[in-house]
């Protein structure tokens, strides 16, 4: 039965590949891999609408800050004006590097030893499911997370309560899958597999977070550090229900341009996701490849409608100071982005703008990981410190405050504070959100460079290098 099902959805798999010319062949659904067309440049056309995944019930967090936009705002969070506590300190079988979610009261986390545990409101488990072994750094020529499992955080569909996970399995190569796991019992309801030909499998990573935008769940691919290897941008999507259906989009440049920011893809209103790309091959007096930009791809082809790349990309690329470290962040009729070089951009919502074609451009700061919005301010995870960041009406960028060096984490907003990690000190830091001075800290523990918070409720759920940590606020 397993072969049958796998060979319809190669069988599907080829058919979308004929059919979409900008889009790459799939994978299998054993760890094998099936013939990709190369890599095409495809035209720019009008924006195809689908609707977006449905909303989370108030007080859920069901994937990367909250929602497929990546808001990073809990609404129902009540207001914080106490103290924080520790309510509990989870070791778990490994380092906790994608964000915890929070579903009808269960939090749901996922280690690098691909193992998905779900807990009850008491912190009690109630099932888990190791998926496989992880990679070891020594089957891989580069890369700082060891072992290498599940990085990218996973998603919750309500739709027909699934969690996607996308684990990465020893063995030479490393390969890489799509798992659907049942949300009551962690039951494994389908797996596919996501290595394409045309990279090596070996040095594509899945950092990003999973998202899912009309009937398709979807993976994006960059590299590891050190960018070694062929590795190239890419993302692909599959049917939620059955992981048929395969579609997938890559960067066409002839290496490089990682889609591995931690958010992953940010989904629109129109159900178009929006992708933050790095450093391409091509650099000064080459041909534009796309990299060092943010891409709008449609989700029902993966089509690329819309992109935007500034001036500066060829030197940019030339220089690893590319856009592709900090998700896009949708805010109103703009787009934000900011990356590597320093500078940050505010684009048309409606049109990207190509190269150059920016509303707005300032010097801002060096940002890695998920931005939060609340009306027309966004808060941006800076290495030398969070901003709040406010677009006016004209797309103008207005910095109201620039927090403490030491927090850089990717901040999320709940409960009147602004919630952000000192990531090398691994304490948890309330923000006023109207100055950004500290309220409150706690430590939490050892967390990696990119880990954010999710907020259920009155508690903040950590990742951290051991497992995870809940803090209660009041």
């Amino acid at each position: 039965m397993r072969v049958s099902r796998t060979a319809r959805w190669v069988a599907a798999l080829a058919a979308a590949g004929a059919l979409v010319s900008c889009t790459s062949s799939g994978a299998s659904g054993d760890r094998g891999s099936t013939p990709e067309p190369a890599p095409t440049t495809s035209s720019t056309s009008a924006p195809t609408r689908t609707s977006p995944a449905p909303p989370a019930a108030p007080g859920d967090w069901p994937t990367y800050h909250g929602d497929v936009a990546r808001t990073g705002f809990a609404a129902s969070m009540p207001t914080v004006s106490g103290p924080m506590r520790i309510v509990k300190r989870l070791a778990l079988d490994g380092a906790v590097y994608a964000s915890p979610l929070v579903v009808r009261g269960v939090t749901i986390v996922a280690t690098e030893n691909n193992t998905v545990y779900a807990l009850n409101a008491a912190m009690q488990l109630l099932w888990k499911r190791h998926l496989g072994p992880p990679s070891p750094a020594a089957e891989r020529p580069c890369g700082n997370i060891d072992p290498l499992g599940i990085t990218g955080t996973p998603y919750f569909n309500a739709t027909n309560d699934a969690i996607f996970v996308a684990p990465e399995y020893s063995g030479d190569p490393p390969t890489h899958e799509l798992v659907s796991l049942d949300f009551t019992s962690g039951a494994v309801k389908w797996h596919r597999g996501l290595d394409l030909p045309g990279a090596d499998q070996r040095v594509m990573q899945e950092r990003g977070a999973l998202t899912v935008s009309g009937p398709r769940v979807f993976v994006p691919f960059g590299g590891m550090a050190g960018d070694c290897g062929d590795y190239k941008g890419r993302v692909i999507g599959l049917d939620r229900r059955t992981g048929d259906s395969p579609i997938s989009y890559t960067v066409p440049t002839t290496r490089e341009a990682g889609i591995w920011t931690p958010p992953g893809p940010v989904v629109g209103s129109d159900g178009n996701l929006l992708v933050a790309v790095g450093n391409g091959a091509s650099g000064p007096g080459d041909r534009y490849d796309y990299s060092d930009s943010v891409l709008e791809l449609s989700p029902t082809t993966l089509q690329r409608t819309d992109s935007f790349s500034p001036t500066t990309w060829a030197t940019d690329n030339a220089a690893d100071l590319d856009l592709g470290s900090q998700g896009p962040a949708i805010v109103g009729r703009w787009v934000f982005s900011a990356g590597k070089s320093g500078d940050a951009y505010v684009l048309r919502r409606d049109h990207l703008g190509g190269i150059g074609g920016q509303v707005s451009k300032t010097a801002l700061c060096t940002s890695f990981g998920g931005t939060s919005v609340v009306a027309d301010v966004v808060y941006v995870p800076c290495t030398d410190g969070i901003r709040a960041v406010r677009i006016d009406g004209a797309g103008t960028m207005h910095v109201l405050w620039h927090a403490d060096g030491a927090v850089t984490g990717a901040p999320v907003v709940g409960g009147g504070r602004v919630w952000s990690l000192d990531t090398d000190a691994g304490v948890l830091h309330a923000l006023d959100p109207a100055t950004g001075k500290s309220r409150a800290q706690i430590t939490v523990g050892g967390v990696t460079r990119f880990a954010t918070p999710a907020l259920s409720g009155a508690r903040v759920y950590l990742p951290t290098q051991s497992g995870l940590t809940v803090v209660g606020v009041s």
